[in-house]
C-alpha cells in the first residue's frame, strides 16, 4: 500500500493541522506535549544506539558476560 497522499502536503494543509492541534490541546498544553514528545524521541534514539552497540560488540563480548555470571 503506497501512501501517495503524503507527497501533496502543502502550506494550507500544514496550517489546518496546526489549527486543529491548537484547538484540541490548547495553547498551554502544546509546550508540555512537545516536551513529552522530545523525551520520547530521545529515549527511542538511546535504545536504538544501545542495540547498535550490542550488535557491533559481537558475540565475544556477550559470551564473556554470560561466562562471568555462571561462575
Amino acid at each position: 500500500m503506497a501512501l501517495l497522499f503524503l507527497g501533496s502536503i502543502g502550506l494550507t494543509e500544514i496550517l489546518v493541522l496546526l489549527l486543529i492541534v491548537l484547538l484540541l490541546f490548547g495553547a498551554k498544553k502544546i509546550p508540555e506535549l512537545m516536551k513529552s514528545f522530545g523525551k520520547g524521541v530521545k529515549s527511542f534514539k538511546e535504545g536504538i544506539n544501545g542495540i547498535e552497540e550490542d550488535i557491533n560488540a559481537g558475540p565475544e563480548k556477550g559470551s564473556a558476560k554470560e561466562g562471568a555470571k555462571k561462575q
